[in-house]
């Protein structure tokens, strides 16, 4: 009988299902891993932005990450959003008390949609406990700037900003340019085995939501599959501008509609 590997992600739960924990499961899905869930917090959102967010308890993140680790051949985990800083200490130690071979970080502290959806003492907490925990860890512009307290307003600060955050533990960094404008998105990737631009075309669509946990979620898939660190990177990039251009003239509400994690394949 074949035992099953599985991906976990410990995130909060989208109510509008394009990010967060629903996202991670669709990618982890349309990869052709098994995902499980450990639910950090509640959130009523939609296309338009939240509205409201409901923390669980530490207590409950440890009692659901308990019950998965210690039955689950669990070969990943995805961190997102946590949503306090009690629930980062959590998870800090549960990863040193029950450790899993890799362990993917998105430091999540805004939505795309500008709402910050973490307090301010958890970044302090995301950075001292869990960047050293980190096997990838993968912020956008605006975390990165307030994990290292730099300023990134161009490509050579986002790879200066990678660095710090090496320093700071972190296995491999990946810092996302999604956020600049311009004709193409660009990624920077500082590892062990140096430093690697992943380019990609700008897609023109409104359906962004959920691209980071989209793109983290890929990457722990990958690793659960056995790829390596620097290949799972380049192929969840890959997946993530496929998951974007196939949700190009999709209208899922009145705001930012999620990318499209079946990605060859359309909803009805």
């Amino acid at each position: 009988m074949t035992r099953v590997r599985v991906m976990l992600t410990i995130a909060g739960s989208d109510s509008s299902g394009g990010a967060g924990i629903q996202a991670d499961l669709k990618t982890a899905a349309a990869l052709g891993v098994y995902g499980a869930s450990v639910i950090t917090a509640l959130t009523a959102q939609n296309t338009c932005g939240v509205t409201g967010i409901f923390p669980v308890s530490a207590e409950f993140v440890a009692q659901q990450y308990e019950a998965v680790v210690t039955d689950l051949d669990v070969r990943a985990v995805k961190i997102g959003m946590l949503g306090t800083a009690e629930v980062v200490h959590m998870v800090a130690d549960l990863l040193a008390r029950m450790p899993v071979p890799a362990v993917v970080l998105d430091p999540v502290m805004v939505a795309t949609s500008g709402d910050r959806l973490v307090p301010l003492d958890a970044v302090s907490a995301i950075r001292d406990l869990l960047l050293p925990l980190a096997t990838v860890v993968t912020p956008n512009i605006a975390e990165a700037q307030e994990l290292t307290g730099l300023k990134i307003p161009d490509e050579a600060a986002m790879e200066a900003a990678a660095r710090a955050l090496r320093t700071l533990g972190a296995g491999t960094v990946v810092v996302k340019g999604g956020h600049f404008v311009g004709a193409t998105s660009n990624d920077v990737v500082v590892g062990p085995h140096g430093t690697e631009w992943l380019r990609a075309p700008r897609i023109d669509t409104i359906n962004t939501h959920g691209t980071g946990c989209t793109l983290s979620s890929a990457i722990a898939a990958q690793l659960v599959l056995g790829v390596e660190v620097p290949e799972a990177i380049t192929a969840a990039k890959d997946y993530l501008t496929r998951a974007l251009i196939s949700a190009k003239g999709l209208s899922y509400g009145s705001g930012h509609g999620p990318v499209n994690h079946l990605v060859d394949r359309t909803y009805s």
